[in-house]
């Protein structure tokens, strides 16, 4: 922006031929295309929900409403939150070792790539079908995207924003405001270290600035981050002379601009609106977008791991199902974290808590409806072509500030 330890129990999967033709039931771990989801249990449950991208954040009341309709169902609901580049790991660990600690897994695009390389999640989708009618035609068009593509069946879209890159500085430090990217790199050499951005391999906006420059600047294929970014990698150089340093983290990008240390960075909705609210960053900030953006969109996915039993799977699909509902999505809303933050239609901010609406009245931008409305919204790199577009990065960008 959180596990606890169980007997292991290794899932069967019986598909459908099984019942029609009498054939040997499929060993656990990835589901037949043609498999039901398991039955509810008959006694509650204990299940451990790890987030390591901030999800619970925004869901982990809607997690707790749930429970609390469903006491036959679950006895308690563990959440546990850690850094994305250990969940891949841990999770590998259990499996090797024959336990399944973990039931449910919150995470933005990186962590559901590092599970996909490793292999490490139960496919959801088509094979649990039943448990999810209708969903593609339920899901907001941008987030059907990258539910199809990123998740790929494997992650379950249940947090989306069009995200940015978006510029946000201080107007009264900024007389001149960029528009175009030129008059950034201009602006950025005539006041050397006052322009940041965090790392893109820890930092929503930071890799949203990386992705969503290839559009901005018109490179050859925004998509192909080796052969299609010339112009991005060469402009990313020359932008690098007059910054300072890098952050680890986009936290540190706003504690600096909230400080007066810096006077522009690179932001998205949610980082816009959240900071403010909380005072970290002035109120009185402003946002601008340059010539030919376009919004590089971002999404918080529903993982399960693979080798979980049946009847902690079957609460698990239950639950997911649940969250995707419109009361439920509109705690997505939060203090503008991920704005909008619901993934499915039909979720108007009148349908989020009091608080949620009073943040959104006062630290939301109206114009956002328009840029959202009016502005192309691409998908992000695919996951494998993410991890490329990081080390080139660090190689060819971040090696020449680090701190």
């Amino acid at each position: 922006m959180s596990r606890n330890p169980t007997e292991f129990d290794r899932r069967t999967v019986i598909d459908r031929r099984t019942v029609l033709g009498g054939l040997t039931a499929m060993a656990t771990g990835t589901g037949g295309a043609l498999a039901a989801s398991p039955p509810l249990p008959s006694a509650p449950v204990t299940i451990s929900v790890i987030d390591v991208g901030g999800a619970l954040a925004l869901m982990q009341r809607a997690f707790e409403d749930y429970r609390a309709a469903n006491p036959k169902l679950v006895s308690r609901i563990a959440f546990v939150k850690a850094p994305a580049p250990e969940l891949a790991s841990k999770i590998k660990a259990q499996q090797e070792a024959g336990r399944a600690d973990l039931d449910l897994v919150l995470t933005g695009s990186d962590g559901l790539a590092a599970g996909l390389d490793q292999k490490l999640w139960l496919k959801i989708l088509p094979d649990f079908n039943d448990k999810f009618p209708n969903i593609e035609a339920n899901y907001e068009p941008a987030a059907l995207n990258l539910h199809k593509v990123q998740g790929d069946g494997f992650g379950v879209v249940v947090n989306y924003y069009p995200s940015g890159p978006l510029l946000e500085y201080m107007p009264a430090r900024v007389k001149q405001v960029p528009t175009t990217a030129e008059e950034l790199l201009a602006w950025a050499k005539a006041n050397p270290n006052k322009f940041m951005y965090a790392r893109p391999t820890n930092s929503g906006p930071g890799r949203t600035f990386m992705m969503g420059l290839p559009y901005i600047l018109g490179d050859k294929d925004p998509q192909d981050p080796v052969n299609g970014w010339d112009k991005t990698w060469a402009y990313l150089q020359e932008l690098g002379q007059y910054i300072e340093y890098y952050p680890a983290g986009t936290g540190a990008t706003m504690k600096e601009f909230g400080d007066g240390s810096r006077d522009i960075i690179i932001s998205t909705t949610g980082w816009d609106i959240n900071p403010r609210a909380l005072g970290i960053v002035p109120k009185e900030a402003k946002i601008q977008t340059l010539k030919g953006f376009h919004w590089v969109s971002d999404a918080f996915f529903m993982c399960v791991p693979k080798g979980i039993p049946n009847d902690r799977l079957a609460v698990v699909l239950d639950m997911m199902a649940y969250v995707l509902t419109p009361k439920a999505q509109a705690y997505a809303y939060d203090e503008g974290y991920l704005y909008p933050g619901p993934a499915v239609k039909n979720v108007p901010l009148s349908l989020a808590p009091e608080a949620s609406q009073k943040v959104i009245a006062e630290f939301g931008r109206p114009e956002y409806a328009d840029l959202i409305a009016n502005n192309p919204i691409e998908l992000p790199l695919k996951p494998e072509k993410m991890v490329v577009a990081f080390r080139k990065w660090d190689e060819l960008v971040g090696s020449k500030r680090a701190k």
